[in-house]
């Protein structure tokens, strides 16, 4: 069964995780110290809010896969809407490690689909040194950021990288 999947960028972490653990009735499953995820029964919802450099708000939505046949289903959908789809396996972001599809709706809205396959102890990758450094979605963040964090929503050919999502 597949879980809605919401990713909101927010000013104040520690306010942001009492409200949402009111609204939701539950602490966090997730929490670091910029970012928590609540996986949510009901409504079936993984819902995860970040403090990473970006403007606040709505920074994706998406449906997160249980199996890999699941995800396997959701990317022969996004195909068939001929729609330019950006594949990332073995994905390192948001403290996890997941194979995913990315696509972006009419209105500019970035849609995840994704299957995570185990988490990992820091928001993205590390380079040799120890550097943070998110992996990107698709060569277009990744030649856009140099030397900043990366974002690891898709961009749009005429948006500008600000900071780290996910």
């Amino acid at each position: 069964m597949k879980r809605f999947h919401v990713h909101v960028a927010v000013k104040n972490l520690s306010e942001s995780i009492n409200f949402y653990s009111a609204m939701f009735g539950m602490p966090p499953t997730v929490m670091k110290s910029d970012y928590a995820k609540w996986l949510v029964d009901d409504p079936r919802v993984n819902f995860a809010i970040s403090q990473r450099g970006t403007q606040f708000g709505l920074n994706h939505l998406g449906i997160q896969a249980e199996t890999p046949e699941e995800l396997l289903e959701m990317q022969h959908r996004l195909q068939e809407l001929q729609a330019e789809m950006t594949e990332e396996a073995d994905a390192e972001c948001c403290y996890a490690k997941s194979d995913k599809y990315w696509v972006t709706d009419q209105q500019g809205i970035v849609w995840e689909t994704f299957h995570t396959l185990s988490s990992i102890p820091v928001f993205g990758k590390s380079d040799n040194n120890g550097k943070d450094h998110t992996t990107c979605c698709i060569p277009l963040a990744k030649s856009a950021i140099k030397d900043g964090p990366a974002c690891c929503v898709p961009l749009q050919s005429n948006q500008q990288v600000k900071g780290a999502c996910c």
